[in-house]
């Protein structure tokens, strides 16, 4: 690693071919990230346009659905991984391509696209799959963050963690992403040792927001949710050096959102 820092992107794209044609690979280039983890890609590997399949510079790993056009998540690195785990040991999990987790050098990075619970007809009947996932990931993870592992969370975690991490909180307390048992669920993790990054360096900032409705004006009034985040083990935490929302970049319902670590994370 030439620089002293190792930049660490998420973004969940809603579309991976979709975001091509809106200058992805422009801001690729332009994040000077040296990992970047995808969500919501929906395309099998092969769908991919060549250009951001193997783009030059970059290694790349691509994990699909079962289901086309749906969920999917996608890490491009520019140093080799030297090791990626995509399976969580449930079959009806894996067969959603939800999960990557990578190892470059001492640094796991876990990029991730957790379930929405809404379900059908916003009735909540995926949360119990949500909150399983979850759980699953959380014990999937648990030995390397007990045995003092470098491991970094990152995604579309799909809640909200507090009231500060939304627009309009009162209004959504029956809304899957901020329903209590869900919240409750991101706090288990806090409990355990896991740190928002985010909220680690900008513990009382408002507005702070990488997700908005597509209806007309929602994104540009900032009525939005934080439910991107990236969670640091604690082995991980002394490496971050800052934690960042890009509500900027424009392409997809998420923005990025990104942490700088000390690249002496990796040795």
């Amino acid at each position: 690693m030439t620089s002293k820092r190792l930049r660490v992107r998420s973004w969940n794209v809603n579309g991976l071919r979709a975001v091509a044609d809106k200058g992805f690979a422009e801001w690729l280039r332009a994040s000077r990230a040296h990992v970047v983890g995808l969500q919501e890609t929906r395309a099998l590997p092969e769908q991919v346009p060549a250009e951001l399949r193997a783009p030059r510079g970059w290694k790349t790993h691509f994990v699909a659905a079962e289901r086309k056009g749906y969920s999917g998540v996608g890490l491009y690195a520019k140093r080799g991984f030297d090791e990626i785990v995509t399976s969580l040991g449930d079959a009806a999990m894996d067969a959603e391509g939800r999960v990557q987790i990578a190892r470059f050098g001492k640094l796991w990075v876990a990029n991730v696209y957790f379930p929405n619970g809404s379900g059908k007809d916003r009735s909540n009947d995926r949360v119990p799959f949500k909150l399983s996932f979850y759980r699953r990931l959380f014990d999937t993870l648990q030995p390397l963050r007990a045995k003092g592992g470098r491991v970094l969370v990152m995604g579309d975690f799909n809640t909200a963690p507090e009231a500060i991490d939304l627009a309009r909180p009162k209004s959504n307390e029956k809304t899957s992403g901020f329903l209590l048992e869900e919240r409750d669920e991101v706090r288990r993790w806090a409990s355990a040792g896991w740190t928002d990054t985010y909220r680690h360096f900008h513990p009382s900032k408002e507005g702070a927001y990488s997700w908005w409705s597509q209806r007309f004006g929602v994104r540009e009034k900032n009525v939005g949710w934080r439910i991107d985040l990236v969670l640091a083990s604690e082995g991980a935490l002394p490496f971050v050096q800052g934690a960042s929302i890009h509500p900027d970049v424009l392409g997809s319902d998420h923005c990025p959102v990104g942490v700088e670590l000390d690249a002496t994370v990796l040795d």
